[in-house]
């Protein structure tokens, strides 16, 4: 038992830099308590106990913000950061060194019995707001983008972004190290509305450093631009028609 718990604690200080202390983690972290707290449920359930787990984990669900069925399956080195909003349903799997951040949910799409809600593999990480949903696996090392809705198995190491999502691949061919990925996408993805958004960015930059240049040839020769374009001010294209006649 503290061999889990200093695991869980261990796994906090690894993936979240924000983490001081262990007595902060012990008293300030959600993910930590739900995951402790589903534990007991857990074993409850597990023992035939169904009311007495799905107390514990309601009684949970109102500390933490955080709904785990009694009935999912959490492997080891689970980490939920911030977690508000997390939802993970009954017939749920979450593999070893797993990262989940808010407001995910694996979730079914069904009301029959039996299983309908998605197994994780080990070192998945799902980005906040993402939904994985019915019972398809997401294959280890895989990552869910930020509110992606995902209902189709996901191969291991690759990454699902988007509504519905569709896999991208990042131009390395996929990394490994998952510690920093809670978005699931990057400058370097390989999906079009990525790079889009990327190539506007660094269009708007150069734009910027372009302006800059101009400017400071105009000064360079004598002419006084005050702080025109410069510091976020307002550029009047009248006054640089002015400048230059």
């Amino acid at each position: 038992m503290f061999s889990r718990l200093r695991e869980n604690i261990r796994c906090v200080f690894d993936r979240d830099p924000a983490a001081r202390t262990v007595w902060e983690v012990l008293t300030c972290y959600p993910g930590f308590h739900a995951l402790t707290l589903h534990r007991l449920a857990h074993g409850l359930w597990q023992r035939g106990f169904k009311w007495s787990g799905r107390f514990v984990s309601h009684l949970s669900r109102w500390l933490t913000g955080i709904e785990i069925h009694p009935g999912a399956r959490i492997g080891r080195r689970v980490f939920i950061d911030h977690g508000m909003g997390v939802v993970i349903g009954e017939t749920a799997e979450v593999g070893d060194d797993c990262t989940l951040y808010h407001g995910v949910t694996l979730g079914g799409t069904s009301w029959q019995k039996g299983k309908r809600h998605p197994t994780l593999g080990a070192g998945v990480v799902v980005g906040a707001g993402a939904k994985v949903l019915g019972p398809i696996t997401v294959h280890d090392k895989a990552r869910i983008g930020s509110n992606a809705v995902v209902m189709k198995d996901v191969p291991a190491g690759a990454t699902a972004v988007g509504i519905p999502a569709r896999l991208v691949e990042s131009r390395d061919g996929g990394s490994t190290d998952t510690r920093f990925a809670q978005y699931g996408v990057g400058g370097d993805m390989n999906d079009p509305v990525v790079k889009a958004l990327h190539a506007l960015i660094d269009h708007s930059a150069l734009t910027d450093r372009r302006l800059e240049r101009l400017l400071a040839l105009l000064e360079q020769h004598g002419i006084d631009t005050g702080n025109a374009g410069r510091n976020g001010d307002d550029f009047d294209p009248d006054r640089l028609n002015k400048i230059v006649d």
